[in-house]
């Protein structure tokens, strides 16, 4: 399949080989990470801005990149910059040069670091299985409509293991902090509870899944000895985020149809109150209202 078919179908469409930068370029379908733009604290006129605006390349995505290519064996290439930092014109250049062709500079500390960390990947009980080279496919991408709505998806599993009877999602993320509670409070602040569901929906709506699908989370900390978490999302957790995803469809077509994007306050005809945030108000209300 081409992109060109997969903007067009209406069908499911399933795309091997499409570099991420064709498939974060898609202006036809919206992905996980645009409709968490769309919810508060981000707001439709925020979204529009940046998908006509993308930002430039940010350094600590480069570690992100760099593990799912070498965990995953999908993904650009490393190119290793003999530098200790970025401080002098010969670093900036080769950097820039680097990032102008798709390939994704480290320097060559940093390299050593994303190496580790997939090597701690490999020797994890569950983490290493999970990700063993030739089990699944990485990076393939789903593009399918919304029943509700109309409107054209996508999402992009990073690996995809099909196995008897089940297909798991297995999704590799890099942060500063594996522990649970970390873990914990990254998915609720990056709304990778809504991330799950709607993996799930492409997949299953793409026919990968027909005894159904498991989203499977792998946190690993950037730091060393990088460990790992390996978490399943419980089901009251899902249930909110396929929720939210369903309002952010929602806004999304109505923005579409209209052609209007409207900020965190939309149109009104009198100033909003605000309030302090509940947890304060209640606070101050016992200590300065008795």
């Amino acid at each position: 399949m081409t992109a060109v078919a997969a903007e067009t179908a209406v069908e499911p469409v399933i795309v091997d080989g499409l570099s991420a930068e064709d498939y974060h370029a898609d202006r036809t379908s919206i992905s996980s990470t645009g409709l968490r733009k769309l919810l508060a604290p981000g707001c439709p006129a925020q979204f529009k801005y940046d998908r006509d605006n993308p930002p430039a390349p940010k350094r600590e995505f480069d570690f992100g990149h760099a593990a799912h290519q070498l965990v995953l064996g999908d993904g650009p290439e490393i190119d290793v910059l003999d530098f200790d930092n970025y401080l002098t014109k010969a670093a900036k250049t080769a950097r820039d040069e680097a990032r102008s062709i798709g390939v994704v500079p480290l320097l060559r500390h940093e390299y050593e670091q994303v190496e580790a960390m997939a090597d701690a990947i490999r020797q994890h009980p569950v983490a290493g299985p999970l990700f063993a080279p030739g089990s699944g496919v990485a990076e393939r991408s789903i593009y399918w409509t919304d029943p509700a709505t109309g409107i054209r998806c996508r999402v992009r599993p990073d690996w995809l293991k099909q196995l008897p009877g089940l297909t798991l999602c297995v999704d590799l993320k890099t942060c500063r902090d594996a522990n649970p509670d970390a873990v914990s409070k990254a998915i609720r602040d990056h709304g990778y509870h809504q991330q799950d569901p709607l993996y799930i929906d492409g997949i299953e709506a793409a026919g990968l899944a027909p005894d159904g699908c498991r989203f499977i989370f792998v946190f690993q900390s950037k730091t060393a000895p990088y460990l790992v978490t390996v978490r399943e999302l419980d089901q009251q957790s899902r249930d909110i985020g396929r929720a939210k995803n369903e309002r952010a469809l929602r806004i999304y077509a109505d923005c579409m149809a209209t052609d209007t994007w409207p900020d965190w306050t939309g149109p009104v005809t009198e100033i909003p109150q605000i309030s302090l945030p509940t947890w304060a108000a209640i606070n101050e209300a016992e200590e300065f209202l008795q």
